[in-house]
């Protein structure tokens, strides 16, 4: 049986070399850096700040309160009704479990920072000088649109521990020395260290992946957000889809005699990997059961309405009609199929019209060979019973074709809404049509290169270019390209993720 390991609070702050952010001196090192414009950082972090909740997740916690500071919103709940970046959040590139037994090495932190909307630009003390860690630490700390998290052994400080993640909160230029924000409040307070030995503390191997440590810049991205899509690291699936996307595909295109655009849209349906329709996961932050809700707040609506007009752009492109056609003609009944991505009103209007014309054909057992072609919700006035919903379509049968009226036996008044071939249906989910158009509008022009017939290389270069798309379309889609890009350089180098992989425009 082990021992029990004995309780602490706190540890003495070696002093030298590092000076307490609360003493005398550290407090005249504040206000000299305060009136020298190099402590602009400081207020949005330390308005932020926090303790890590776990021994192990100092990177965690400060990506957490670097996020906030930089008022990114992660475009999910935290609790109630709040959107907030905490550490329990961050976890898509690494699980919580292992990082609460094992940590998280430098290139995982820069891998969630880019996750979670922000840009990054990450510097391994083996590729950059003090000087250049002077540099950009001013430009941090002089600022509030960018922050600096440093990466270190505690050892050149006389402290106790070994590696160390904490964000940088100013700078002293006279006497050369940052402050570090220890996210390990319960061990250490805030402390102004030389910067000479916060260098030689970065300058230091990891021994988890014989890689040394360094700092990263974090910023808020020019663009926008994405609304409607986002990829995770977290999933070794995602990570072999993207290279599926981004390598495999177009070697595959260069062996392949295809002519015309169908033969290649069948092509590639046939030849995407299996799990290829979770590469989308389309986030969906109001639950189904609040959408429409008097409970959701104006901007909750104003999401939501970019997100269903995002999604309409999608069914309005050419490509969409041309990748619908074909899952039609090889699913005849797609409108009824029963993906659990195609859940939508429409998918279960029509299901219940191809069940109700398999029950008055005499089919009891199945409502196969049935295609709803069009559907129409509408509510009309019983006789003395009020208003029933009725789901009015057009089956089609062995070539035959046949109106279904299906009375619903609860009613939801004032609902009433017609669709006809899925493009003027106003849903708020994806059908699996709606998923690959986007996952073929996100493939780099290049993937196109190595098809052979020139004719059909210019119209597949024109179908799937992005430039007439609307401008929130657009930026959809270029996310999505730059994640599929850094999903395959992830898969490539585990631990090396600072590396910028290549940004295709």
């Amino acid at each position: 049986m082990a021992a029990a390991v004995a309780s602490l609070y706190r540890r003495v702050l070696p002093s030298p070399p590092a000076v307490d952010f609360a003493s005398p001196e550290g407090k005249r090192l504040f206000a000299e850096a305060l009136a020298a414009g190099t402590m602009e950082g400081f207020f949005p972090l330390v308005s932020c700040f926090q303790t890590q909740s776990e021994p192990a997740f100092c990177g965690l916690a400060s990506l957490a309160v670097v996020l906030n500071a930089l008022a990114i919103d992660p475009g999910r709940r935290w609790k109630g009704p709040w959107r907030w970046f905490d550490e329990s959040m961050l976890d898509c590139c690494e699980p919580l479990d292992k990082v609460k037994a094992e940590g998280i090495t430098f290139g995982k932190v820069a891998c969630l920072a880019r996750c979670s909307g922000a840009d990054v630009q990450s510097f391994r003390a083996n590729r950059v000088t003090i000087d250049d860690l002077r540099r950009h630490l001013l430009r941090s700390v002089a600022s509030q649109d960018c922050h600096l998290i440093a990466s270190y052994h505690r050892q050149p400080f006389k402290q106790t521990g070994t590696g160390h993640f904490s964000p940088i909160g100013g700078y002293h230029a006279g006497q050369d020395m940052a402050l570090i924000l220890d996210v390990a409040r319960f061990k250490y307070p805030p402390h102004w260290v030389p910067v000479q030995l916060l260098w030689d503390a970065m300058n230091t191997t990891d021994d988890s992946t014989g890689l040394l440590r360094g700092f990263m810049l974090i910023s808020r991205k020019t663009a926008a957000p994405s609304s409607l899509y986002t990829v995770s690291c977290r999933d070794e699936n995602w990570k072999s889809i993207a290279k599926y996307c981004v390598e495999d595909l177009p070697n595959l295109l260069k062996g392949e005699n295809l002519d015309n655009v169908q033969t290649l849209l069948s092509c590639l349906i046939e030849s995407l990997p299996a799990d290829a329709e979770a590469l989308i996961k389309w986030v969906v932050e109001v639950r189904r059961k609040e959408e429409g809700g008097p409970s959701l707040s104006k901007e909750e609506k104003e999401r939501l309405f970019l997100k269903e007009n995002v999604l309409q752009q999608v069914r309005d492109t050419r490509l969409f009609a041309i990748v619908h056609d074909q899952q039609y003609a090889n699913n005849p009944c797609c409108n009824c199929s029963s993906s659990s991505e195609e859940d939508s009103l429409t998918r279960i209007a029509a299901v219940v019209c191809c069940q109700g014309a398999a029950m008055l054909s005499g089919n009891f057992a199945s409502r196969h060979g049935f295609c709803c072609s069009e559907t129409c919700l509408k509510c009309v006035q019983a006789n003395g019973d009020g208003l029933k919903t009725v789901i009015s379509a057009s089956v089609v049968s062995e070539g035959n074709e046949q109106g279904v009226d299906m009375l619903l036996p609860m009613s939801s008044p004032g609902a009433s809404s017609c669709n006809s071939n899925l493009k003027k249906n106003a849903v708020k989910y994806p059908s699996s049509a709606d998923v690959l158009t986007v996952l073929l509008l996100a493939l780099h022009p290049s993937t196109w290169l190595g098809i052979k017939d020139e004719k059909l290389k210019a119209e597949l270069q024109t179908l799937f270019s992005t430039d007439n798309l609307p401008d929130e379309l657009t930026r959809e889609i270029m996310h999505l390209r730059r994640q599929l890009y850094y999903l395959k350089a992830c898969k490539e180098k585990e631990e090396d993720e600072d590396d910028d992989p290549p940004s295709p425009k």
